[in-house]
């Protein structure tokens, strides 16, 4: 039930995106549920080396090459799903900005709320 959420609220935070980026489109529910299940699939593969390999630049910039390179991956997934397109890599990266906002965001408000024994 939590990844189905997870996945929808995802969606939401794409159509969000899209609203506010110009140069950031996305045609409906259907093209972004899609569109997040490919954003994944980029991010867990080709994301993962991409990361690997610029590790060292990732350290030396505090972290903040890890969007440079969600912005290439938001591009690499807009290529294989009709529906979902970013025009450059400004709009990209600032929908990659924006989308990891929405992520912690999202995480915060659906943090478990833990019981004290």
């Amino acid at each position: 039930m939590r990844l189905l959420l997870h996945w929808l609220l995802s969606a939401v935070t794409l159509l969000l995106v899209a609203h506010f980026v110009p140069g950031f489109h996305v045609a409906g529910l259907v093209a972004a549920l899609i569109a997040v299940l490919v954003i994944g699939l980029v991010n867990a593969t080709l994301g993962l080396i991409l990361k690997l390999l610029t590790f060292p630049l990732t350290i030396f910039s505090f972290g903040i090459f890890l969007l440079v390179i969600n912005a290439a991956m938001l591009m690499v997934a807009s290529r294989f799903v009709s529906g979902f397109h970013v025009d450059g890599f400004v709009p990209a990266f600032i929908g990659a900005v924006l989308i990891f906002v929405l992520n912690m965001v999202w995480r915060w408000l659906l943090k478990p709320v833990r019981q004290r024994d």
